[in-house]
Formats: structure tokens, sequence, C-alpha cells
């Protein structure tokens, strides 16, 4: 892996990993058209370099999180699904999954029809007003939790499905959004320490150099994402998105057919 595919490859996964389009999706579409070998690697890459997302998510609500300790054990409550599944997914997800570019443009193109369906029944609900993140109770959190593990498949988003979860049970639009944001945390770290214990930790200088291009992009692109995104929620809701994830389908599927 080149020193800019590292840098492209980091930027996108800080633009996408917590807009509800699929970071896994888009770093292995990206990894494909760019020509870079599948391996190992380029894998474990992937996941690596969200540390650099985590990292942006931690400097944004520090403060927050000091501030309301509780919140911590709500994010654990949520996390607890997620590691289960996916610890026991991962073998499955790493060997199989990630490699299907049809199962990608499925569950994107699925999940941009039904962004797009639930955004409309959503519409005509009348949003709460003035409920945060403390009010989020540890029922709810579970059943995040378990929305989110949806997402071990690519293309699915875990910020898609934690959000959507979210907005289901009747929380408020901005506070699922940040809760989103903060599940992440614990969510990312894990993924990314199994798949260095995994791993082994068995690459070169070359690898090393890639692995801190891509991280520190990502926090970059992460940090101004996720202010971009409190300010979009808003005033928009996730229409536009299940449109991009469709269209980002169709192209794939034609991709698929003529290479």
């Amino acid at each position: 892996m080149d020193w800019w595919q590292a840098l492209v490859l980091g930027a996108i996964e800080g633009i996408t990993e917590f807009l509800p389009i699929s970071s896994t999706a888009h770093l292995r579409l990206l990894s494909e058209w760019l020509g870079i070998v599948n391996s190992d690697f380029s894998k474990s890459f992937d996941i690596f370099i969200q540390l650099g997302a985590i990292l942006a998510v931690l400097v944004v609500y520090l403060k927050t999180l000091c501030q309301q300790p509780k919140i911590i054990l709500k994010l654990i409550v949520a996390f607890i699904p997620t590691g289960i599944i996916g610890l026991l997914a991962y073998p499955l997800v790493k060997s199989q999954f990630m490699d299907s570019f049809w199962l990608i443009a499925s569950t994107l193109g699925l999940g941009g029809l039904f962004l797009m369906w639930f955004e409309g029944y959503y519409h005509k609900k009348k949003e709460k007003k003035g409920e945060g993140l403390e009010q989020i109770s540890y029922r709810q959190a579970c059943l995040i939790g378990l929305c989110q593990a949806l997402a071990i498949i690519p293309g699915i988003s875990r910020s898609a499905a934690t959000i959507v979860g979210g907005l289901a049970l009747g929380l408020k639009r901005s506070t699922i959004v940040e809760f989103s944001f903060l599940l992440a945390l614990p969510t990312m770290l894990a993924a990314t320490g199994l798949d260095l214990v995994k791993s082994s930790w068995s690459f070169g200088q070359p690898e090393i150099i890639a692995l801190g291009i891509g991280t520190v992009t990502a926090f970059i692109t992460a940090w101004l994402s996720v202010k971009w995104l409190l300010n979009f929620v808003q005033h928009h809701n996730f229409r536009s998105f299940g449109l991009y994830r469709l269209a980002l389908a169709i192209v794939v599927v034609f991709y698929l057919l003529i290479r």
C-alpha cells in the first residue's frame, strides 16, 4: 500500500464512519478501485485506522463524559450485545463477508431504500423536545446495542443501525446521533484490539507507516465530519443519505457486471 493510498483511505474512513452510509463498504470498494491487493494487512488497515475516528470523538466529547459519568455505564450496556455477537461472528466476517461485493451492493441498496422509507414514516411523528443523553434508559441503550450488532455485516452501517434504532425507540434525533458517536468508542476500540490480537502485529515498517498516515488522516476528517453532522441534523433528515446509498449500490452492481 502506497502512502497516498493510505492517505485517501484514511480520509474516507474519517468522513464516512459517522454518516449512515457504511465506512466499511466505502473502504472495501475504494481499495478495489485503487488496485490495492486484498490481503490480511489491507483488512487490518481498514479496522486499525478507526482509532483515528475514535480519538476524534473522544476529543469532542471528553468534557461531556467527565461531567456525565452515567453515560459511560449506558455505553457499556449498549456495547455488551455488540461485543458478544461481534466476537462470535469475527471469523466469518473477516473471511467471507468482507470480500463479498455483491453483499455490499445489496446491503447498501436495501439499507438506502429502508432509510428513505423510515424517514417518510418518522416524518409523520412529532419529535420529542429537550431530551438529552442523560435521559436514555439502560433498556434503550441495550436495544440500541442490538441494533448496532446488525452492522457487523458490511454495508449496513453502524451509524445507520444505531440512529434508526434510537429514533424508533422515540429518542430525539440529535440525542441518538450523539449516542451513536459515543458508542463508537468501545465498539471500534474493541474491534481494533481484537484484530491486532488475531494478526499478532505482524507488520513491517512500510505497513506501520501506512497505518500511521491513515490513522492521522482519519482523525482529522472524522473530527470535521462529527462537527458537520451535528449541525446537519438540526435542520435535515437522512433521506439524502438513503438516496446516496441507493445510487452507490447501482454503481457497484454495474461495476460488478462489467469487470
